[in-house]
């Protein structure tokens, strides 16, 4: 009954699609935030907790109120309101909590930076697969494009080119020349004394 219910919402939301957009660009869009609200739900308790605090540390509230913090305590530690002062200038107990929270503040921005780097480096292979995958099937057509130009007897002097984007396109190699290409650009760039060490 509840699936049936998602289906029909999920239907009736797709009929209130952006018609400007193809269905298949619909679908993907709907796909990647399925994927992405999917990641955010197996997030465990500590990494949430790490994100909010993240969230929370990286927003101008967060220095508005350390403003407001610093200068009360200040303000409290001079004397003039007929407080003791707890923490003289130049204020070492405040320094202490100041270095404090920096460090866990960091820690939690690691802790988020971390996971954030796993979801990019995921992303990333999967836009090389998909890359290679589409590489191989545009390799294939072109082959199968070349059969049936040579069936229907159709020569093509002028595009040579075909030949070479026939041929099947291996990751390693690419990499390496992408090596070799940078590290000859750099050879280029350092200074005579350099090259000599």
């Amino acid at each position: 009954m509840q699936k049936r219910q998602l289906n029909q919402k999920e239907n009736e939301e797709q009929e209130k699609d952006n018609p400007a957009l193809s269905k298949i660009i619909e679908q993907n869009i709907r796909t990647i935030i399925h994927l992405r609200t999917k990641s955010a739900r197996e997030r465990g308790l500590q990494d949430r907790i790490a994100d909010v605090i993240t969230s929370f540390s990286g927003r101008m509230i967060f220095a508005y109120i350390h403003i407001a913090w610093f200068g009360i305590w200040i303000l409290l530690n001079t004397g003039i309101f007929g407080i003791r002062v707890f923490d003289p200038f130049p204020y070492g107990l405040l320094t202490m909590i100041v270095s404090l929270e920096a460090i866990f503040l960091s820690t939690f921005v690691l802790i988020s930076q971390n996971r954030l780097s796993e979801e990019t480096e995921s992303r990333a292979d999967l836009d090389l697969h998909i890359g290679l995958l589409t590489e191989h099937e545009l390799t294939r057509v072109l082959q199968m494009l070349d059969a049936i130009q040579k069936k229907l007897g159709v020569i093509d002097y002028k595009n040579k080119e075909l030949v070479d984007l026939e041929m099947e396109t291996k990751p390693e190699d690419v990499l390496a020349e992408i090596h070799r290409l940078q590290t000859h650009e750099r050879t280029k760039k350092l200074p005579l004394s350099a090259k000599n060490k």
